[in-house]
């Protein structure tokens, strides 16, 4: 039987009620992940915790995110699909509903463990679902159509959680979300297939606990390095070397024992490795100017938070876009797409590097607006690319490893763009005050001064905030430059993907 013949596939109304419950669950998932980053203030004022001290609440999770995600592919063999998903699911509604019920900061950082452990692997059984039970000649339309669940989660979750809260508190952020959730759940039991046979696939636990233990140490390095000044913290050096060794007892194990946690012979298929590489820098690209631009807008353009979330959803409205035309580019060779879609990218970076302290709300919007473009035109068909000619039966284990990338690609860019504007910005300051002496003509001639007057308290006070603001927006430029060198490097790669594969 052909791959494409329909009689192998659901009827379409119940493909599409599992199309639409997956983009639910998916949006569900990120809109919770993202719902601290709103009331994270709240949560550490009614829990009367530090600032150093509830930020556990985020790293945690992203811990506990970083070890499941990996399991994905055994525990759909071991258990099947649909049984994981739905637990999954289930266990997620219940530690979102704890979340907002928690009395102290250790429950909190519990149930937040437990929601990113048990929510995990729902995003690549998301995206497997809807490779198995839709026709290879639909990936890219199908595809695109859940893609928009990746975008509206960043924008929904921030957004409604911002104003429930201000509203209602800060537990309505997570409560709000258990009546979407458990009808996501009735509505996955209803509408997924019937697993298939199942087999005992033997745990492997070497292999288990040193991948955890390094990709764990990993996100603990990049999530605290900049709070601990990086190396020059023994906390630091000690988790970068356990992750190294880990890492280390991993590839070792893997290539030497008959049933290794994950099968690195899989790497031997081209656009599965290319896809790993991709999506690592698609991680690297997609969040990090989320993450630093607002810090930019809040303390040196002094935007109210209203602006702020308009300047960073242009984001979610250029995606939206962005997904749309991707569900119709499937007559058009995906290695041209992406490379377009990074080539993209690169000039919004390009574009970003030439910002300075002048540069309007809508300017920023409209690059923003090109950024989520450019996104949609990637994510969708390198994504179909990635797993195009690879049997389905490995396609648990291996989505588990692409969203696990994607996630430390992320992690990582982020912590060195934070690290080079925090370093940039130091320095630069170092060398602009240089110039403020007695023997600089411009502090001298007052029509070149203005307020700038060296000679008096408050003059030097204007003189070294306008210093600070200067010296801080060549750092974020620096960040800009970095995000624009490495779309450009994701460019030839993108080229070499395989075209036209076709299952084995």
């Amino acid at each position: 039987m052909s791959s494409d013949d329909p009689k192998q596939y659901l009827p379409l109304l119940r493909r599409i009620a599992i199309l639409i419950f997956c983009i639910l669950t998916l949006t569900l998932y990120f809109t919770t992940i993202l719902v601290v980053s709103t009331v994270l203030p709240q949560i550490q004022g009614a829990l009367s915790a530090t600032a150093d001290e509830v930020s556990w609440v985020v790293t945690f999770n992203i811990l506990a995110i970083a070890i499941a995600t990996p399991l994905t592919g055994w525990l759909v063999a071991r258990f099947g699909a649909k049984r994981v998903m739905c637990t999954c699911v289930a266990g997620f509604t219940v530690a979102t509903l704890m979340c907002g019920l928690s009395r102290s900061l250790e429950s909190m950082i519990l149930w937040r463990i437990l929601q990113g452990a048990i929510g995990a692997p729902t995003v690549p059984l998301t995206q497997n679902f809807l490779l198995n039970n839709w026709p290879r000649n639909t990936h890219q339309m199908v595809m695109g159509i859940n893609g928009m669940g990746v975008i509206l989660g960043p924008i929904i979750g921030p957004t409604m959680a911002g104003f429930v809260a201000e509203n209602y508190g800060w537990r309505w952020a997570f409560l709000m979300l258990i009546p979407i959730a458990g009808t996501g759940l009735i509505g996955l039991i209803a509408a997924l297939p019937r697993d298939q046979e199942t087999y005992r696939r033997r745990f492997d636990w070497i292999g288990f606990l040193s991948l955890s233990v390094s990709v764990c140490s990993l996100q603990y390095v990049l999530a605290r390095g900049h709070r601990l000044d990086w190396f020059e913290s023994n906390e630091i050096v000690i988790a970068a070397i356990l992750s190294v060794l880990a890492f280390y007892i991993f590839l070792s194990h893997s290539l030497t024992t008959t049933e290794p946690f994950l099968n690195l012979s899989l790497l031997q298929n081209r656009n599965l490795t290319l896809g790993f590489i991709l999506v690592t820098i698609f991680g690297m690209l997609s969040f990090t100017p989320m993450v630093i631009l607002p810090s930019l807008l809040r303390q040196h353009f002094h935007y109210p938070d209203t602006l702020i979330g308009l300047v960073v959803g242009s984001r979610g409205i250029g995606g939206l876009i962005g997904f749309f035309v991707a569900m119709y580019s499937d007559r058009i060779d995906a290695r041209l797409s992406m490379a377009s879609g990074f080539a993209l990218l690169t000039i919004a970076g390009y574009w970003m590097m030439h910002f300075d302290l002048n540069v309007t709300a809508l300017e920023m919007g409209m690059n923003g607006a090109l950024q989520g473009l450019s996104i949609g035109m990637v994510f969708v068909p390198m994504s179909v690319m990635a797993f195009s000619d690879l049997d389905p039966k490995f396609r648990p284990e291996t989505l588990g490893v692409f969203h696990l990338l994607r996630n430390v690609g992320s992690s990582l860019f982020i912590s060195i763009a934070v690290a080079e504007v925090v370093r940039s910005s130091g320095v630069n300051y170092a060398r602009l005050v240089e110039f403020i002496n007695p023997f600089n003509p411009g502090l001298t001639s007052p029509w070149v001064a203005g307020a700038w007057d060296a000679a008096s308290q408050p003059g030097l006070a204007r003189l070294s905030l306008e210093i600070t603001r200067q010296s801080a927006m060549i750092g974020y430029l620096n960040a800009f430059g970095l995000f624009t060198v490495l779309a450009a490097i994701a460019i030839p790669i993108a080229l070499l993907a395989k075209p036209n594969a076709r299952p084995n």
